[in-house]
């Protein structure tokens, strides 16, 4: 995947950040978004995140994620 990239999220994701169910349990399976930022280094040093996908799904609503849990959309 790369920066721009339309993509789906495939398995089941519970958040508590979505602006519309704030501190409520959501899963956004099946939500379609757009990878914004994949995260490979800090201040120039090489990092390994668990979830390096920052996919951004609506104006205010954006989720780190893992490779395993999206799909091209």
């Amino acid at each position: 995947m790369q920066i721009g990239d339309r993509v789906r999220v495939k398995s089941a994701v519970i958040v508590y950040t979505h602006p519309d169910h704030r501190n409520q349990p959501f899963d956004i399976c099946g939500t379609e978004g757009e990878v914004i930022d994949i995260l490979k280094d800090w201040k120039g040093r090489v990092i390994s995140p668990n979830y390096p996908y920052v996919v951004k799904f609506d104006k205010k609503f954006r989720v780190h994620m893992q490779d395993a849990e999206l799909e091209q959309a």
